[in-house]
């Protein structure tokens, strides 16, 4: 049985890989860009993309949400972006959280930092839940909450997620640009100097943490977040059908307990806990709930898993 899971395993990180690296080289297709240089200002970056993928970045080819609603506080007419609230609400009721699982370029760089072989932090959980708020402080207060405040008083207000501590900015834009402009190096200085820091220390603890930015730190993780109990695209765990075996938590790599709650604000649907579990005991896909005809398919198509295996793995 140890061999079906991890060949199961093994094949799911494989094909999340490849659609992580497809949606990176797709929200940063501008190849020009990186050999002159220069940022990407063609008619598609008045787009939108879903994910945290730095509008400076030379490949660039729309714009990051967390930028543009800051960008419309900060411009003269200091509007609402309601376009961008509406493009990540609806990609939050459609998808929840399973951006952050497929879609995210910083959430690829993450995954891949976390397969160097390191010993893992197990951090305490009584910081850990005090950490996991500090993302929705970032998005209450540095995302939403500049912008308003530029709205109500007509003062240009400095983006400070974007400008003192966004690692994908630092690592997308700021390293290429200051790397192939020798007028950008000249004028790099002490606030470079600290992005970079920041980018270094969140780059080093994804090698002992899984992905600590998504936990801690990312505001648009937590905004699609707000919608992962009522996203058309969800989880389902049958508890009828699982025997305990408590592989699902331990491959999880934002700590959830699936069994507890298959939608947990902080599921990012990586799917690493369906892939491990032999008794097709968590589902996941556009229904309700999984209905049972599809979970007897699913167990017939491969061989049983039952408690007695599980004594066999242990």
């Amino acid at each position: 049985m140890f061999g079906v899971r991890g060949n199961r395993v093994k094949r799911h990180g494989r094909m999340r890989t490849l659609v992580q690296c497809a949606c990176a080289a797709l929200t940063n297709g501008y190849a020009a860009g990186f050999a002159r240089g220069k940022v990407f200002s063609g008619a598609s970056k008045g787009l939108c993309v879903p994910v945290l993928n730095c509008s400076s970045c030379p490949g660039a080819l729309g714009s990051c949400p967390i930028g543009a609603l800051r960008a419309a506080g900060g411009s003269p007419r200091h509007t609402i972006a309601f376009y961008v609230l509406g493009t990540l609400a609806l990609f939050g009721v459609v998808f929840g959280r399973l951006i952050c699982g497929f879609a995210c370029p910083f959430g690829l760089i993450q995954d891949l930092l976390a397969r160097i072989p390191a010993p893992k932090l197990n951090v305490p959980a009584a910081l850990d839940r005090v950490l996991r708020k500090v993302k929705y402080l970032i998005l209450a207060f540095l995302v939403l909450g500049i912008p308003a405040i530029s709205i109500v008083t007509g003062d240009s207000v400095a983006p400070f997620f974007c400008k003192l501590f966004c690692p994908a900015g630092t690592l997308e834009a700021g390293i290429p640009l200051v790397a192939l402009n020798p007028g950008l190096r000249d004028d790099a200085g002490l606030l470079f100097g600290w992005k970079v820091l920041v980018l270094v220390a969140i780059l080093l603890l994804c090698v002992f943490v899984r992905r600590p930015f998504c936990k801690w730190f990312c505001p648009l993780g937590a905004f699609y977040s707000l919608f992962n109990k009522f996203s058309f695209y969800h989880m389902d765990f049958d508890a009828h059908a699982c025997v305990g075996c408590k592989k699902c938590v331990h491959v999880c790599p934002m700590g959830v307990d699936v069994r507890d709650d298959p939608n947990n604000p902080e599921c990012i649907r990586c799917g690493s806990c369906k892939a491990t579990c032999l008794s097709h005991a968590i589902m996941s896909g556009w229904k309700a709930r999984g209905s049972q005809i599809e979970k007897d398919v699913a167990r017939l198509s491969e061989p049983a898993y039952t408690a007695k295996d599980r004594v066999v793995e242990s």
